[in-house]
């Protein structure tokens, strides 16, 4: 079985750090969603079952089926747009899954018109890889900062990482995770009590449809999915040389959402920060044999959403230092690869630095966050630059 032939220990590893990346970086803000929501803790556990397998199926069956490395997530700014309307607006649960629905239809319209895929197509590969950068940069900052609050630990793993550079450059980010999580075992940073293993039973919520919760919550849920994770997705995915059927990619998350939506499901979407880690050298030197990465994060998705509660509390006791710290070193290539690429033209030098900066920058405006206006900003310079030569 070509699966069995070509996964190997740094692959699943990048698909572990993958998950506890992604999803230790943002579950709070989901549960924060769906307490504004008024969910019950049983239909939180319902949301992980839902996001779980629907993260887990969309990650993994396309990369099997393509033999390239498919990374989906949840909607990380969607979740945040949601907690915030929710608590403005005093939307049910019922009324969100109504909402969830019709962005899950959005979603496929999308992805089934191919017009997200041909807006992508119009983009030099320089401020995609320059937008790449930009999202990845900060997660490479972070690594370093965790200095502050955890130098031992930080330092440990900088020091794995630069031995395994060296000597055994596949196993780099297994080391440093090995290292990592040694440390903060022996210094009892592990917070493992009260981990229980049960299955999670799925909550079905019989969603109501309103023109108001459509408005103030499926149109900006939508809009900030595409716009804040859609768009860097598929930049990661192009800056690491994979062609790709975006628009089948994105009808898929939709139709998914819109099956797992009454579940809790409200927004899947490619990956960018995620994909990254699995695409990138770290995962495996061959490139073909990525996508074995992405077939054990979402396989570990699965896990979690059969799981839920108990996966949540390994994957949650974790120091926050020990993740962002992996998650920085284990970027740190695919960083460096999309400043190379972004800044090695001069004809686009400009308008990509310049994407680069406005996406680390952070900025969020209308609700939407920097990659959008990142683009914005590099489409723009390349634009008027582009005119000043052919007037």
């Amino acid at each position: 079985m070509s699966l069995l032939r070509d996964v190997s220990l740094p692959a699943v590893t990048a698909g572990f750090v993958a998950v506890l990346v992604g999803f230790t970086s943002s579950v709070a803000i989901v549960f924060q969603a769906a307490t504004a929501l008024g969910a019950t803790p049983e239909q939180i556990s319902s949301w992980m079952w839902a996001l779980g397998l629907g993260m887990g199926l969309c990650s993994a069956v396309p990369s099997l089926v393509l033999r390239k490395p498919v990374m989906v997530a949840w909607s990380t700014p969607g979740a945040a747009v949601l907690a915030t309307a929710a608590a403005a607006g005093g939307f049910t649960l019922a009324q969100a899954t109504g909402a969830f629905i019709v962005c899950a239809l959005l979603m496929t319209l999308a992805g089934a018109t191919g017009w997200f895929e041909r807006v992508m197509d119009r983009i030099p590969m320089p401020i995609a890889s320059a937008l790449l950068a930009g999202v990845l940069a900060r997660f490479g900052m972070d690594a370093f900062l965790a200095a502050r609050t955890a130098l031992a630990l930080v330092l440990l793993m900088l020091l794995a990482y630069l031995a395994g550079r060296r000597w055994w450059p596949r196993y780099a980010v297994p080391g440093v995770l090995a290292a990592g999580t040694a440390f903060a075992a022996a210094s009892g940073q592990l917070h493992l009590a009260g981990v229980s293993l049960s299955l999670t039973v799925p909550v079905f919520v019989s969603p109501e449809f309103t023109l108001a919760a459509a408005v103030s919550l499926a149109l900006p849920l939508f809009v900030v999915t595409m716009a804040s994770q859609n768009l860097p997705g598929v930049a990661a995915i192009r800056a690491a040389g994979y062609q790709m059927p975006i628009s089948k990619i994105i009808t898929l998350t939709g139709v998914v959402t819109l099956l797992l939506a009454p579940f809790g499901a409200f927004a899947l979407n490619l990956s960018a920060i995620t994909a990254a880690i699995c695409m990138g050298r770290e995962a495996h030197e061959d490139p073909a044999r990525r996508y074995t990465a992405a077939v054990a994060c979402g396989l570990i998705y699965i896990v979690i959403g059969l799981f839920g509660a108990a996966v949540t509390g390994v994957l949650t006791a974790f120091p926050r230092e020990l993740v962002v710290a992996v998650a920085g070193l284990a970027l740190l290539g695919s960083i460096g690869g999309g400043l190379a690429v972004a800044l090695k033209d001069e004809l686009h030098r400009e308008a990509a630095l310049i994407t680069f900066l406005v996406t680390l920058s952070g900025v969020s405006l209308a609700g939407i966050g920097s990659a959008f206006w990142g683009v914005v900003a590099g489409a723009l310079t390349w634009g008027v630059q582009s005119w000043r030569r052919h007037a």
